[in-house]
């Protein structure tokens, strides 16, 4: 038996170090782990353009990094992205992929294929993202650790999984915002048939409401209060955690379910000027 114990064990080790020793890779694995702190930082920029047609379809995902938008009534898309790692290693883990035509644009960061200790204790190389885009596009944002700042859009919004604020010019149709941990301004200019919902938002919201902006609002299940500044929205608490409010004529709806935060209607910046000429 002692000997069926001894096998056991001894099988057991040399499991381990196997396992170890093909995770690893090599010692300067293991040494870049340890010492990456001491190491200068290493940098990599991005430069591209690309020509896009009214309503392409620009996606952006997986970033570790802000990303800032500036948009304009150009066709070209000037994609800027500053990446900076501890090591080149750190830099190697990660990538960002970059495709684009003229119907659509995709800029994607993922993690390459590395060890068993770099992938769960090694750094990994960020990315700050600024982008030129035409204003008339599809917007689509999806996993971005850091702030996400957009000028105004002419086309869908679509912004979930972001870890920092968020901020949006104007957008004009149908916005969707899920998994926000983080403050939000947003300015609805339009708001078309299929609405605008919020859901699972950690943060505070500011709606600023164009002055032709007519919609019914509706909140359930939130962690705060739904206020306003302006003269034309009626809002109604009917229980704990639930609110509804009509905004001008009503209309189109703006759904929030899930909100840790407050909820606040003001009115867009420029749309105050135009209202003050009509007075």
């Amino acid at each position: 038996m002692k000997r069926i114990m001894i096998l056991v064990v001894l099988v057991a080790i040399a499991a381990v170090a196997g396992a170890v020793r093909s995770s690893v890779g090599s010692v300067s694995e293991l040494r870049e782990l340890v010492s990456h702190h001491n190491t200068g930082d290493v940098r990599q920029e991005i430069r591209e353009t690309y020509q896009l047609s009214p309503g392409a379809r620009v996606e952006l995902s997986g970033l570790n990094g802000s990303v800032k938008i500036e948009t304009s009534d150009s066709k070209t898309a000037e994609v800027y992205i500053e990446r900076t790692a501890s090591t080149q290693e750190a830099m190697d883990r990660r990538k960002v992929t970059i495709v684009g035509d003229a119907d659509s644009l995709t800029i994607r960061g993922e993690k390459s294929d590395s060890g068993f200790f770099s992938r769960f204790f090694g750094s990994s190389a960020g990315e700050r993202t600024t982008l030129k885009l035409p204003r008339e596009v599809m917007l689509s944002a999806k996993g971005v650790n850091g702030a996400f700042v957009t000028s105004d859009i002419d086309g869908a919004v679509d912004v979930s999984g972001i870890n920092g604020r968020v901020q949006i010019g104007s957008a004009v149709g149908r916005a969707t915002f899920k998994g926000i941990n983080g403050n939000m301004v947003v300015g609805l200019k339009k708001i078309d048939s299929d609405g605008v919902t919020l859901s699972g938002i950690n943060g505070n919201i500011e709606l600023q409401l164009g002055s032709d902006v007519n919609a019914d609002f509706d909140a359930r299940g939130m962690n705060g209060r739904v206020v306003t500044d302006l003269p034309n929205v009626s809002i109604d608490k009917s229980k704990r955690g639930s609110y509804s409010a009509r905004i001008g004529n009503g209309g189109a709806g703006i759904t929030a379910k899930g909100i840790n935060g407050n909820i606040r209607f003001t009115r867009s910046a420029d749309a105050a000027p135009a209202e003050a000429a009509k007075n």
